[in-house]
């Protein structure tokens, strides 16, 4: 699948400055480009810092793409997760089928660096975004975009705006399903089917497929956990098949779910539906950069289960600004800096210093602040001053958070060099 490598290198060409958060003084007023050239160390760089790992980026890319291929489904990472056109490009490039998308402005953002297949995973009812959608359909006749809708009531609302657009192609909508107490998408397979004879009834959209997304269903992996997404997940089956065998889809289908907790699952339950009508679709999208909490806990895709295993391509970094009390350090950096909605940084290691002990822990982040509690032997060593690197939890709130993120070339060494510097939109 495409996307225009012209306007992702000219991310190169932008230059530095006090707008790019953490970016060292120094290199204000450079290009992105010029600054890699000088081959920089990571130490001149401020913290509070959130970097990725070049080296453990390339290991998760190559692993879920031969995953995908062995289990027979396509991958369409949510884009979401990144909002980072260069790393779309190295998905797409590692054979991704597509990129997903959560809102029309995030789709409008990867349409402007040429990605030529888009999965919106919600309904799209603005109006704007909506108008968007059929103009450029109707621009560019190779465009794919797919959209949901759980509901007759969201397709009436569709076709009354598309109906103020000019003719165009249909906009492709996959019927969304959902679950018991879950998030969006129609809670019987009758609904869903109400909504696939709505679409197939109006003249500006198509029925492309049914989809879904179990992860609202469970967060852990209990024996109820599994029953519940298994079970939705084989209602998703047994609604698509309904379906085929009634003559529903005009053309190719679309089956797709998929998150990054329960990926295996997904597959076990759809990939059989793959045939020469139908393409079965993964969006997992935190399986690049993965973390050191929650799916680190949960994914199915970690060591020893599948060698050499997903692992946490992300790290924090912040600095000891206070030692109040004797166990007790306060770093740098906070809510604004680094993720905390799936579980709180845990402190690795102190730069220059070492590992930390297992009982040093983060109790509590403020805005910009990390309040980090050194019981006993761990409240030593560790001077005003001191970097320590975090793991984080979550990488779908990580980036939101950066506009320029540096990759090392390993966060591992004693003295990482930043080989290049990841641009985000949010």
């Amino acid at each position: 699948m495409t996307i225009d490598n012209a306007v992702v290198d000219a991310l190169a060409d932008e230059v530095l400055g006090p707008q790019d958060k953490s970016v060292p003084p120094a290199a204000w007023g450079r290009t992105v480009r010029d600054y890699l050239a000088t081959a920089p160390d990571l130490a001149p760089w401020q913290t509070p810092l959130l970097t990725l790992d070049r080296g453990l980026l390339d290991a998760n890319l190559a692993l879920m793409a031969r995953w995908t291929a062995a289990a027979g489904v396509a991958l369409a990472p949510h884009g979401k997760t990144t909002m980072a056109p260069q790393l779309w490009r190295e998905q797409l490039a590692a054979g991704s089928w597509a990129i997903t998308l959560a809102t029309g402005w995030q789709a409008q953002i990867a349409r402007s660096f040429g990605v030529g297949r888009i999965v919106l995973a919600n309904a799209l009812v603005d109006p704007a975004g909506l108008a968007w959608v059929a103009a450029e359909s109707a621009r560019d006749a190779a465009f794919e975009f797919y959209c949901w809708a759980d509901s007759v009531a969201t397709v009436e609302l569709m076709d009354k705006i598309l109906r103020d657009t000019p003719p165009g192609p249909p906009v492709r909508v996959l019927v969304e399903l959902g679950g018991p107490h879950g998030r969006t998408g129609a809670r019987t397979r009758a609904e869903a089917r109400a909504v696939a004879a709505a679409i197939r009834d109006s003249e500006r959209l198509v029925l492309a497929g049914v989809a879904g997304y179990e992860g609202a269903l469970a967060h852990d992996r209990s024996t109820a956990g599994i029953a519940a997404v298994r079970g939705y997940l084989g209602e998703l089956a047994a609604l698509h098949t309904e379906l085929a065998a009634s003559g529903a889809y005009p053309g190719r289908a679309i089956v797709t779910a998929g998150g990054s907790a329960y990926p295996e699952l997904v597959v076990d339950e759809l990939a059989r539906l793959a045939d020469d009508t139908t393409t079965v679709v993964l969006r997992s999208g935190a399986y690049l950069v993965h973390d050191d909490g929650f799916y680190a806990s949960i994914s199915p895709l970690t060591a020893p289960a599948v060698e050499p295993g997903l692992r946490a391509a992300m790290h924090g970094w912040a600095r000891v600004v206070s030692r109040p009390e004797p166990e007790l350090a306060l770093l740098d950096g906070g809510k604004r800096d680094f993720p905390f909605d799936e579980g709180l940084p845990v402190p690795q290691l102190v730069v220059g210093g070492g590992a930390l002990p297992a009982t040093a822990h983060v109790t509590a982040l403020n805005d910009q602040h990390t309040f980090l509690r050194l019981p006993g032997a761990a409240a030593t060593d560790l001077p005003i001053g001191s970097i320590v690197r975090l793991g984080l939890s979550h990488p779908c709130t990580a980036f939101d958070k950066w506009r320029r993120i540096p990759v090392l070339d390993s966060a591992a060494t004693d003295r990482p060099r930043v080989v290049d510097l990841i641009r985000t939109y949010f």
